[in-house]
């Protein structure tokens, strides 16, 4: 695996594949396939995290191993500008507003996950990004016993890994500093 741009190296993010390798990465936002409609990242980007998340991330996958689960990985750092581009697309409360800190994916403190078995998609009951109830950590209306469990499953296994799930997005897992006020990156995602 190549190594990481000297700007991401000196910002403390790594390819989150040196330590889950076998994650499958399907950055939505380097294609159009997300709520924006179009390609925000590089078609090369990496899946970037800091470094001190590294380590639950891989003890999270360990613990999927187990069940025959892999991670999938959505979104990871994220630059500064494209946070800023979401938000003009859709803003508050599904998009934080952007401001002189980096917080959350803009600190490569915060993941987008889901589960896979055998290759496919385990079912979460909303694709990434869904913008409804549904969607939100624990709903249970319009949301099967069956997705619940496999959703509380990715919760505790990321819990082994010391994140935590965002209450409005199944999907969305943050380190327990990733909103505190650090530093604007500028990191590249390639």
């Amino acid at each position: 695996m190549p190594p990481v741009s000297d700007k991401a190296r000196a910002a403390g993010l790594v390819d989150v594949r040196t330590v889950v390798p076998d994650a499958v990465i399907d950055l939505r936002y380097a294609t159009p396939d997300n709520f924006v409609g179009e390609a925000m990242y590089p078609a090369d980007a990496r899946c970037l995290v800091h470094e001190s998340i590294a380590p639950g991330l891989a003890a999270a996958a360990e613990a999927l191993r187990s069940g025959g689960e892999t991670l999938v990985f959505w979104d990871c750092y994220r630059p500064h500008h494209v946070q800023q581009r979401m938000y003009q697309v859709v803003g508050q409360p599904w998009v934080s507003r952007p401001g002189r800190y980096a917080r959350s994916h803009e600190a490569g403190l915060s993941v987008d996950v889901t589960l896979a078995r055998d290759g496919e998609l385990v079912d979460m009951g909303t694709d990434f990004d869904a913008f409804v109830p549904r969607a939100h950590a624990y709903a249970t209306e319009g949301v099967s016993a069956e997705v619940q469990a496999n959703r509380a499953r990715l919760r505790e296994a990321m819990a082994i890994g010391g994140l935590r799930v965002y209450r409005n997005e199944w999907w969305h897992f943050d380190a327990p500093d990733a909103y505190d006020d650090h530093p604007i990156l500028g990191a590249p995602v390639n």
